[in-house]
């Protein structure tokens, strides 16, 4: 059946048809209805119907257009008609039809024996249809099943695109895409790296003769190298020892493929490979549009000594948030994992920092939980408060590990600390810490340790290090501050004096 002829509605299985008691179909001739399946129901009376069919239709005939010659009184002579239904049959499979339904009212009252032996001989699924049935009926019925199927194949496109969302924010998006995909199509899916050679894959692996076809369907989406080749088609379709193979090449020309291997063409496949498609090609692509040159001009700008207030103008519209990320687990997120959780997040200005991403976000797009993800998120600023921004996001992803929450905002409301000038606040900030500020470390943990109301466990883990070390270093602030670090007056005073220093 012609691809252009196929309707945008699911097929409906022969099978299905057949189970419908309300219709009371009954297979009489022809092959398995198993792997039958009906596009579209025409009712035809013409001796040759071959000109108005498509290709896939169930045709509904009452036998109105068989001669008298071989009508019901001659139709169990065995030589009677069988040229004519041998040529009407034959007409029917020419023109693509999936089936025949005979009804055997009002003109007949049984099916012709030679209709049955034409069916047997061509290989046509015939069907009879009952007296108390009507074509409008079974057409009914056909309409009904495909509007199930199609809202069936909906919902599954559906699910299937939000999931395949979901892994692609995760710390490791393209596996994560990749094993979503295989688990919705139930066979396999593979990345082909620009040389053809195999950069990552998830589902149940095929055999060789399944593996090497899927390999050299690749090559045939792989862009051309010389300026002169034949464009090649963007994805492209196959089968192989009982599989179905698709490929799909990614991005604007990199030549990476994404390759797919099914036990069986589902309604709906197309659409969710093309989704997986989208995804792995802005995971795999490189930016170079014109809102990337501004941002690398934007870039050159700040390390040429340009305040960021006057480049933040190529970058967008403001103020600004600084979101630090780590992934879930211990480990270090590759770039394309940092680009995917830009992406996420709706920014492409991003910094994968050994553990830590960090990403400079346009106030406007609020930063949501992530699955795989732990996030600390700074007040909105303009851009000459950057690095404070970028200071309140670590103490805030450090609050949030400590604490096992997905998202902590810092928070920005007014304080009592408020009602002291700046500079005096500094000045007595930087006397009642003289004695431990040469020491980062004895500061930090000083900090995150009153942060988290003194708990030796939460500060362990947001400084990714030791309890009892926490235990010493805030013995030895103790010490080097000459005070008691158990009294509630002490600490108000100290974590006071941590926020203007």
């Amino acid at each position: 059946m012609p691809e252009s002829a196929v309707p945008p509605t699911p097929p409906v299985p022969l099978t299905a048809l057949l189970a419908r008691e309300d219709l009371a179909l009954r297979q009489i001739a022809g092959p398995s209805a198993e792997d039958v399946v009906i596009h579209w129901v025409h009712t035809s009376e013409m001796a040759d119907p071959y000109p108005y069919l498509l290709g896939g239709e169930l045709l509904l005939s009452a036998g109105v257009h068989i001669p008298e010659t071989v009508g019901p009184d001659t139709a169990h002579t065995p030589d009677s008609g069988s040229a004519y239904f041998d040529g009407y049959v034959s007409r029917i499979v020419a023109a693509g039809g999936a089936a025949l339904g005979f009804g055997v009212a009002p003109v007949h009252d049984t099916v012709p024996e030679g209709l049955i032996a034409a069916c047997a001989a061509h290989g046509l699924p015939l069907l009879e249809v009952p007296r108390r049935t009507t074509f409008s009926g079974v057409a009914r019925a056909v309409w009904q099943l495909m509007a199930r199927a199609r809202l069936a194949e909906l919902r599954r496109v559906t699910e299937a695109q939000q999931a395949l969302a979901a892994a692609a924010s995760r710390p490791d998006p393209v596996p994560s895409v990749l094993r979503q995909l295989a688990q919705r199509l139930g066979g396999w899916a593979v990345l082909y790296g620009p040389e053809g050679a195999e950069i990552a894959g998830a589902g149940r692996e095929p055999g060789g003769e399944v593996r090497a076809a899927l390999a050299r369907l690749a090559q045939v989406v792989r862009p051309a190298d010389g300026p002169g080749e034949r464009p090649a088609p963007a994805s492209a379709t196959d089968s192989a020892a009982g599989s179905h193979l698709a490929a799909y090449s990614l991005g604007a020309g990199h030549g990476f493929v994404l390759g797919a291997a099914a036990p069986q063409r589902v309604s709906g496949d197309h659409t969710v490979v093309s989704v997986a498609a989208v995804l792995l090609s802005l995971l795999t692509g490189e930016q170079q549009s014109g809102t990337g040159a501004a941002r690398s001009a934007a870039l050159v700008r700040l390390l040429l000594g340009a305040p960021p207030e006057e480049v933040a103008a190529l970058l967008g519209e403001g103020p600004w948030t600084v979101v630090h990320a780590r992934p879930d687990g211990d480990g270090t997120p590759d770039p394309v994992a940092a680009s995917a959780l830009g992406a996420a997040l709706g920014s492409a200005l991003v910094d994968p920092a050994g553990e830590v991403v960090r990403v400079l976000v346009p106030a406007g797009r609020a930063p949501a939980p992530l699955p795989g993800w732990t996030l600390g998120v700074s007040a909105a600023v303009a851009p000459h408060d950057w690095p404070a921004a970028d200071t309140q996001a670590a103490r805030a992803l450090a609050r949030a590990r400590a604490t096992r929450s997905p998202l902590l905002r810092h928070s920005a409301r007014p304080s009592l600390a408020g009602l002291v000038p700046p500079g005096e606040a500094q000045a007595h900030a930087r006397a009642l810490l003289a004695p431990v500020t040469a020491h980062p470390a004895l500061t930090e943990t000083l900090r995150t340790w009153l942060s988290l109301h003194g708990s030796w466990d939460r500060t362990a883990v947001a400084l990714s290090v030791h309890r009892n070390t926490v235990r010493q270093r805030v013995a030895r602030c103790a010490t080097l501050l000459e005070t008691d670090l158990d009294d509630p007056d002490v600490r108000m005073e100290l974590w006071f004096a941590l926020r203007h220093v």
